[in-house]
């Protein structure tokens, strides 16, 4: 299996990054699709698409709430892969896959029964109002139905990205995608379901890929492969994962915690159609985001195998390629959010009051979108070389010590207090980079010195 996989050593790591963050960064924008179209037909539905698509991005928080645990498990635990294979450690890589399958079905199981029974108390803390709870319950009845699926196909589509398979890994997305795009108008126009037609959609969808991706793990062509003596859940192999996940996990969850601090500020200081802008707001965002995740994704299986042979320079190597390509991808997606925000605002609404409304808050909203590239490019690599605490501490101080309380105290600074929430975002963004930046310079300097004087153990933290 390790002869395989070894092109991660060999091949040129800026052809390498190319070959892998292609399809990972397609993966991305596909996989943003499953929610961003659902958003776009319900903002267009007649009549009540503004009140309904409100509802709709109250969901949001659970949403995230439920991939963070996929990304708690599938995002710490391929790393871990990730390194083991390149310390020719096979048999451990699989140990590590079959085990967090195992804890991803019970997670599942769990969020799945604490979805249904309390959706709609969650959904009116999440700032949901009497015209848009409606909205926001039919939605999630039916989209906690397919939470199995949903945590399947992004916790365990991390291992196929992990060995090198990124275009099978792009492929498992685009399928789903390509189903809910097609069923999608059918369930939500043809059938007039509305916003329930959105929600099985995406559950059917998930589901195609869900079965796409158990099959290929379960196949011949995958070099880690799910075993039946592999699923049992070990302690010893979950809680190193975890503990790398939980950076992933806290910038996932946090959003949802950010979101509902958003919308209930938003609902006191500007009514339903603010609450209504910070979706088309995050869906935006989502725009830059994913990508920048998708370029990380793609330098992870790079930046891990050869952090576990012990290959300083590609690691340093991959990791400035991915600053570059980041940065320039940040910087220009900006630029064009700051040239164009009744373009991308007008893709979720064509009601006059909440397109201007949106399109005015949308360029302060993304003011620091600039610097993001930086921001993901050091977390992403923290994650790749197994430095968790690292990682959970740049993730903890954005949300929590600088943009949580920056919610709350702006509008106490400022005469526009609707525009001052708003605010917090850019103000919050552009003090984490600064502090990511200088952390990652100090961590990665002795990640590096720890492969040239030892051979590096992917364990919690170096």
């Amino acid at each position: 299996m390790s002869s395989d996989n070894r092109f991660l050593a060999t091949e040129p790591v800026g052809k390498l990054l190319w070959k892998l963050a292609i399809p990972t960064v397609a993966a991305q924008l596909i996989n943003m699709l499953y929610n961003i179209v659902d958003r776009v037909y319900i903002g267009h539905m007649p009549g009540d698409g503004s009140l309904a698509l409100t509802g709709v991005g109250i969901c949001l928080p659970v949403i995230m709430i439920v991939t963070a645990f996929a990304s708690l498990i599938g995002a710490g635990g391929a790393p871990q892969a990730s390194i083991f294979m390149g310390r020719q450690e096979p048999d451990t890589a699989e140990k590590i896959l079959g085990s967090c399958l195992t804890l991803q079905m019970i997670v599942s199981v769990l969020l799945t029964a604490v979805l249904l029974a309390g959706n709609r108390s969650f959904l009116l803390v999440f700032g949901a109002s009497e015209n848009t709870i409606g909205y926001a319950v039919d939605y999630m009845n039916l989209y906690a139905l397919g939470t199995l699926f949903v945590q399947l196909t992004l916790g365990m589509n991390a291992y196929i990205t992990a060995q090198g398979f990124a275009k099978t890994s792009m492929l498992t997305v685009l399928i789903g995608a390509i189903c809910n795009i097609i069923l999608d108008p059918i369930f939500i126009f043809a059938l007039g379901m509305g916003v329930k037609g959105a929600a099985l959609a995406t559950v059917i969808s998930q589901g195609v890929s869900c079965t796409w991706v158990m099959a290929f793990l379960c196949g011949k062509k995958t070099l880690l492969k799910v075993k039946h003596k592999n699923l049992r859940l070990n302690a010893k192999i979950l809680l190193p994962c975890l503990a790398l996940g939980l950076s992933s996990f806290i910038m996932q969850a946090s959003e949802s915690v950010i979101f509902v601090c958003f919308n209930s500020s938003l609902l006191r200081y500007g009514g339903d159609i603010a609450v209504g802008a910070m979706t088309i707001l995050t869906s935006v965002m989502q725009f830059a985001l994913l990508p920048l995740q998708g370029l990380g994704q793609g330098a992870q299986p790079i930046t891990s195998y050869n952090f576990g042979a012990g290959n300083a320079q590609r690691v340093k190597d991959t990791f400035l390629l991915l600053l570059k390509v980041s940065m320039l991808f940040s910087v220009a997606f900006w630029v064009l959010v700051m040239l164009f925000p009744r373009v991308f605002a007008s893709l979720f609404t064509p009601d006059p009051e909440l397109l201007a409304f949106a399109s005015k808050v949308l360029r302060i909203y993304c003011g620091a979108l600039c610097l993001f590239g930086i921001q993901v490019s050091c977390q992403l690599t923290f994650v790749a070389i197994g430095y968790a605490k690292s990682s959970i501490v740049v993730a903890v101080v954005r949300k929590f010590v600088l943009l949580l309380p920056l919610i709350y105290l702006m509008p106490m600074l400022m005469a526009n207090q609707t525009l001052a929430v708003y605010i917090a975002e850019p103000v919050a963004d552009v003090i984490a980079v600064t502090f990511t930046a200088i952390l990652f310079s100090l961590r990665f300097r002795q990640a590096i010195r720890s492969i040239d004087n030892s051979k590096p153990t992917p364990s919690i933290e170096q």
